[in-house]
């Protein structure tokens, strides 16, 4: 039996938790200031070593090369 999608309410706003207890952080995003939040979280340094991090644990076909020049054109641009 497969565990379905459950929804949680955080400050009036619907927030998706995921079978495997994953907290949707686009819904998080988008509960808060929306497309302009999410672009400036993801230009900090910090937020980009955590997610290479969790993809490196997480993904078994993480692309580590793509997720370098990612990285790196981000940081520079």
């Amino acid at each position: 039996m497969t565990k379905k999608n459950q929804k949680i309410e955080v400050m009036g706003k619907s927030i998706t938790i995921d079978a495997e207890n994953f907290i949707s952080l686009t819904d998080m995003l988008k509960a808060k200031d929306g497309e302009f939040f999410i672009s400036d979280w993801l230009r900090n340094r910090n937020t980009l070593e955590y997610m290479g991090i969790w993809e490196r644990i997480h993904n078994p076909d993480f692309n580590y090369g793509e997720f370098a020049i990612i990285s790196l054109h981000k940081l520079m641009g």
